[in-house]
Formats: structure tokens, C-alpha cells, sequence
């Protein structure tokens, strides 16, 4: 099921979890304000994964920041946080204020064409907040987004706008994976910022 147009404050998933798309809650003009700013002040890396025992350097970036300098592990690799930039704790108040929920981390994610992606995979490591909300802020390139239930392989998909916000919550994690699927449609840039909560 693919959803394009999607209502404010209304879970594009059927069942067993809670997404909430918002559209575009930033501006064109500021939109693009804050992609160029994070573009060149956030302390981009090449991320890693351990994969069937092989160290996988990926062509995405990443970066991670938060209140403290907290460890956070996935795919077997650990980031320690980097204090907050002016930029990122702005945003970090427009998706607490949209959403009413509160973060104290953030991973970010650049992709540089639409040959860069993500894979199947649901958010739930045990640094995580268990059933905590997860806010994702899209600038740049506009991109598909899908999710999939592990159980019956339903899927959705929904178009990320420049400047929207979309929130996972609930059973999200447990019952659903998300991934954003190469395309070749788009040779432009992404950044993706994902709000979380690290069990502290």
C-alpha cells in the first residue's frame, strides 16, 4: 500500500504499531537552510557495520549526538554521542513541540544519491528506550519510505517530504521493519535526523 497524501496526525499503519506522518513542518526556504548547515558543521563518518563477521564501510554517513555522551551499538558497532550543535537542538525543540514527546539523542543519516539507502531493519537496540518514540526529520532529496510487517510481509510506503517530520511509536519496532529503498530517480543528497531516547 503506498500513501502519498496522508492526513495530519493519523497512523499510516493498519495494525500492530503507531507511525504518524506530518507532513512538512518546516518551510522550503528554512528547509534548505538547515540542510546546508548540516551539511557542512555536523562531523560526518562513513558508518560501519559487522556483517557475517566482515567489517562493511558504508558510502552513507552518520553521525550521533546527544545530552550526554552516551554509547549507543547496533549492526555491532558502538558511536559515543557528540554534544549538541545551535542547529540540531532547534530542531530537537520543533519535533518535542510537534510531537509532545521528549528525546536526548539524535542519529543522523546522509545519503548522497538516490544509490544510497537503508535495508530492511527495525530500531530496537537495548540502548533504546523500549516502545519510545523515534522522530525523523527529512531534508534534501525527497524519498520512498516503506515499512513491513515481520509477520504477514504487509507493506506500506509513504513519500518523505523536504522539512516533514514522521514519528514511530508503540509496537512499531517490535511488529515492523522500515527501510528506505534505493532509487534512481534522484542523484541529490538526503539528511535524515532521527530523534531518540537512550535508556539512561
Amino acid at each position: 500500500m503506498d500513501l502519498f497524501n496522508n492526513s495530519e496526525n493519523t497512523n499510516i499503519l493498519p495494525f500492530d504499531g503507531e507511525v504518524i506522518y506530518y507532513g512538512s513542518v518546516i518551510n522550503i526556504e528554512e528547509s534548505q537552510h538547515y540542510f546546508n548547515q548540516l551539511l557542512q558543521n555536523i562531523q560526518w563518518k562513513n558508518d560501519e557495520a559487522i556483517i557475517f563477521g566482515k567489517l562493511i564501510i558504508t558510502k552513507r554517513k552518520v553521525a550521533w549526538y546527544g545530552d550526554k555522551p552516551f554509547s549507543y551499538t547496533y549492526s555491532k558497532t558502538t558511536k559515543s554521542a557528540l554534544p549538541w550543535t545551535k542547529e540540531l537542538l532547534e530542531l530537537k525543540e520543533i519535533v518535542e513541540h510537534k510531537t509532545g514527546e521528549k528525546f536526548n539523542s539524535c542519529l543522523l543519516n546522509l545519503y548522497h544519491n538516490g544509490n544510497e539507502g537503508m535495508a530492511w531493519h527495525s530500531d530496537g537496540e537495548k540502548d533504546l528506550k523500549k516502545n519510545g518514540a523515534i522522530g525523523s526529520l527529512s531534508f534534501g532529496a525527497e524519498r520512498k519510505f516503506s515499512f513491513k510487517h515481520k509477520t504477514t510481509k504487509q507493506t506500506v510506503s509513504i513519500f518523505l517530504e523536504k522539512g516533514s517530520l514522521l514519528v514511530m511509536k508503540g509496537q512499531t519496532q517490535t511488529n515492523w521493519l522500515h527501510r528506505l529503498p534505493p532509487t534512481k530517480k534522484t542523484k541529490n543528497p538526503r539528511i535524515n535526523l532521527t530523534f531518540r531516547t537512550i535508556d539512561i
